[in-house]
């Protein structure tokens, strides 16, 4: 599932490194929060030459709403296994094998990113470059120059699948751009919260929420990095409060969303 919002270019980037997975057995949802006709315009030429199953679930915009068009996505989606991945965040070829291979009943999967610099995420959408093609010394030479802020994993280092859990858990550094999550446990909380207002932490919450009904993390890192393109940082307004709901959350055990999956498949009263 691909979260978007008025950056067809990026979006564009991204589903084509879909496109590209070695692994092709899945389908891709676009969940769009509000979208305007351009990007509707890229989804209509992307799904032209889509090689799997493509659906574009679009919603108002009626503000920063990702948790609503990640509930709407996952309730388009077919799938018993669900990969969050964002919008500005291209992905390498065996991402989705990587996912698939690290997938386990009872855990999610957090992955991580690899930041690219403004300078090289506008040549890269401008000239239409195929990051996950890129030989590593290429990568090498992008991280020298200061345009990658990680070395080793854009060289295709892997870890081994092998002691990727802990008994420890952490909701912290978890975020929803590169996130896995079995639909069954997604239902069992009932999805993303809709009531957080404004950008951050419905994703930490989400996480915190898991945990509390029995799903444990599972590393994803060495294994599943996304390239994010740069953008501008949002307005993060509510970010203090946001975390505060999460920390709450987090000391008292709630494991179900206010207003979740189970809000949309009610009809309004």
């Amino acid at each position: 599932m691909i979260t978007t919002y008025n950056r067809p270019d990026a979006l564009e980037a991204v589903v084509r490194a879909c496109f590209v997975q070695n692994d092709k057995n899945f389908e891709i949802i676009i969940a769009d929060d509000g979208s305007t006709a351009n990007t509707v315009a890229c989804v209509e030429r992307l799904a032209a030459d889509a090689p799997v199953r493509l659906r574009h679930v679009w919603q108002p915009d009626e503000g920063f709403r990702a948790a609503m068009a990640r509930n709407r996505g996952t309730l388009a989606a077919s799938g018993e296994y669900i990969i969050f991945l964002d919008g500005d965040c291209v992905p390498q070829r065996d991402f989705i094998a990587r996912h698939r291979a690290l997938s386990q009943p009872g855990y999610l999967v957090s992955g991580s990113r690899i930041l690219m610099s403004e300078a090289l995420t506008r040549r890269v959408l401008q000239d239409g470059i195929d990051v996950g093609a890129a030989s590593p010394l290429t990568r090498l030479r992008w991280r020298l120059h200061g345009d990658l802020n990680k070395t080793l994993q854009p060289l295709g280092l892997r870890w081994p699948d092998a002691g990727r859990t802990s008994r420890k858990f952490s909701w912290r550094r978890i975020k929803s751009c590169n996130l896995a999550v079995w639909r069954s446990d997604l239902d069992r909380v009932n999805g993303f919260d809709e009531s957080f207002t404004g950008w951050g932490h419905e994703d930490s919450d989400l996480v915190v929420r898991l945990f509390h009904s029995g799903v444990m993390r599972k590393d994803g890192a060495f294994a599943t990095e996304v390239f994010h393109l740069w953008h501008r940082e949002a307005q993060r307004d509510q970010e203090t409060s946001n975390r505060n709901v999460v920390l709450e959350r987090a000391a008292s055990k709630v494991t179900q969303a206010t207003i979740g999956l189970r809000e949309h498949a009610q009809p309004a009263a």
